[in-house]
């Protein structure tokens, strides 16, 4: 490339594999912040890397992922948990010397479980998962600010290079993301009841309502409050990303479905026997938890009864070119 590349470059080339919400997000944030000398990557359909290229996302489009991670000095995996590891193998023999591989999937002891086997010795494996996202999905999904003020958790193993996961560390910073590294199994408990369970409750509720005999679809539609209306935005989240976070994060999600469950008894008993103290206490509890949400800067505390279909995403920086 010419003398006029920012110097705040971090990789040469950047291989994206599944150019998705998180995807297409990962390379608007990389065109802000001039982190990439070329993006390139490659999506399970032809229609979605076309859209790539259309968009700025990437200035090239393969069809498959190992042709993608030739000469790529970082990789980062952006499809359903369950296809990491198939993918790590077919791109195996494409990772050259040097390079980083890592992820982007919210579970982390299955995916360092199904990739690290197939990651050469001379090639830097740090799995990630960036806690962001909306229910969007596709590479018109894709905005620079999703990471903005968001963490981003590394789970290296134990014999990891030192220097890729500073790098990777450098490299999500400079998204927007903040960085935290822990233990994959301590990553995945803490998901089970951040996000896995969440998921999982609002698809069951959302469910339940549906089929309610009482009462219509045009009423539950209709007469959506709030706590509802929360349900079916979550519920709308891709349903292949999430079958594959509940069947590779099984035992964590069990088992804090089972507090859970003791805890809805709880709150089940106090309602049967009128014990409005308890639940009384139960409720301000949550409450302050929701308090040092806000406080920790990771949502607002506006009212958002009216809030937007949807944000527009930000117009890409014009692609690099190749010289």
């Amino acid at each position: 490339m010419s003398g006029g590349r920012s110097e705040s470059v971090m990789f040469e080339r950047i291989a994206l594999i599944g150019i998705g919400l998180i995807g297409s997000s990962i390379s608007h944030a990389c065109r802000r912040a001039s982190l990439a000398g070329s993006i390139v990557g490659s999506a399970r359909t032809p229609a979605t890397v076309e859209t790539a290229m259309r968009l700025g996302l990437i200035d090239e489009g393969f069809v498959t992922a190992a042709e993608a991670a030739v000469d790529a000095d970082l990789i980062i995996l952006c499809t359903p948990v369950g296809l990491c590891g198939p993918i790590a193998k077919e791109i195996s023999r494409s990772l050259k010397p040097g390079a980083i591989l890592t992820d982007v999937g919210s579970v982390k002891a299955a995916i360092v479980r199904d990739v690290a086997p197939h990651v050469p010795k001379d090639v830097h494996f740090v799995a990630g998962h960036p806690i962001a996202g909306t229910e969007q999905s596709g590479p018109e999904s894709g905005f620079a600010e999703l990471f903005d003020g968001r963490w981003c958790i590394l789970t290296p193993e134990p014999d990891a290079d030192g220097r890729a996961v500073e790098k990777l560390r450098a490299f999500w910073e400079a998204l927007g993301s903040k960085v935290e590294i822990m233990a994959p199994e301590h990553h995945d408990l803490v998901l089970a009841i951040t996000s896995h369970v969440p998921h999982l409750i609002a698809y069951n509720i959302v469910n339940t309502a549906a089929h309610l005999e009482r009462v219509t679809d045009s009423e539950v539609i209709k007469f959506s409050a709030g706590g509802f209306r929360d349900f079916t935005r979550i519920a709308a989240s891709d349903p292949t990303m999430w079958r594959d976070v509940f069947l590779n994060n099984k035992e964590a999600v069990l088992d804090m479905l089972g507090r859970f469950t003791e805890d809805l008894t709880e709150l089940q008993r106090a309602i049967r026997f009128g014990d409005g103290d308890t639940l009384f206490r139960l409720f301000s509890d949550a409450r302050s938890i929701r308090r040092g949400v806000v406080q920790a800067g990771q949502d607002t505390a506006a009212p958002d009864f009216g809030r937007a279909s949807g944000r527009v995403p930000v117009a890409p920086q014009a692609a690099s070119k190749k010289v």
